[in-house]
C-alpha cells in the first residue's frame, strides 16, 4: 500500500499579495500546522518523502511537520511546479515517478490544485479544503507506477477546526 498525505499550506498573513510567493505564516498558521502535524503523528502517519511547493506560505507549512515528525528539512524536497501547481495528469506523472521505497509521501502545495488532486485520485472526495486541510489518501499498489485516476480511497481528512 502507498499513501499520499496533501496539504493545503497554513493560513498566510492578509497582506503582501503584491508578492505573493513570498506571503509568509500567520500565527494562526503556525498554530494550525502544529496542530495538525501533531495529530497525524499521533496516528502514526508519518512521512518516507516531503514534498512541497517553493513558496514561503508551503515551505514554512513543511518546515513546521518535519519539525513535529522529526524529519530532516535538508531532506524536503522543493518542487518549483508545485506553485501554482501541476496540472493533474502532470501531478500524476510526476507521482509516477516516486521511489518504490517511499510508502508516505507528504505534498505541501496551494488550492485550487491540492482540492483538485484530492478529487481525482480519490474514488470520492466532496469535502472543502481549508487551510492546513490534509487528506490522507490510501491507494492499494506495490509501486508508485501503478497509481491512476481515482484509485485511491480518502482514509481521512484533518482540518485544524474539527481539532
Amino acid at each position: 500500500m502507498k499513501r499520499l498525505v496533501l496539504v493545503r499550506h497554513a493560513k498566510a498573513v492578509h497582506w503582501g499579495y503584491q508578492d505573493d510567493f513570498n506571503r509568509e505564516l500567520s500565527k494562526r498558521g503556525e498554530r494550525d500546522a502544529a496542530k495538525v502535524s501533531s495529530h497525524l503523528r499521533e496516528e502514526g502517519i508519518l512521512p518516507d518523502l516531503m514534498i512541497t511547493s517553493p513558496a514561503l506560505r508551503a515551505f514554512q507549512t513543511a518546515m513546521i511537520f518535519a519539525e513535529t515528525f522529526g524529519y530532516s528539512a535538508k531532506e524536503i524536497r522543493k518542487e518549483s511546479d508545485l506553485y501554482p501547481g501541476y496540472s493533474t495528469p502532470e501531478f500524476l506523472e510526476r507521482l509516477q515517478s516516486l521511489p518504490r521505497s517511499a510508502e508516505i509521501v507528504f505534498v505541501f502545495g496551494h488550492n485550487p490544485s491540492m482540492e483538485e488532486y484530492a478529487s481525482h485520485l480519490s474514488t470520492y472526495f466532496g469535502r472543502e479544503v481549508p487551510t492546513c486541510s490534509s487528506m490522507v489518501i490510501d491507494f492499494d499498489i506495490d509501486s508508485w507506477t501503478e497509481i491512476g485516476i481515482r484509485t485511491g480511497i480518502l482514509s481521512r481528512q484533518v482540518n485544524p477546526k474539527e481539532l
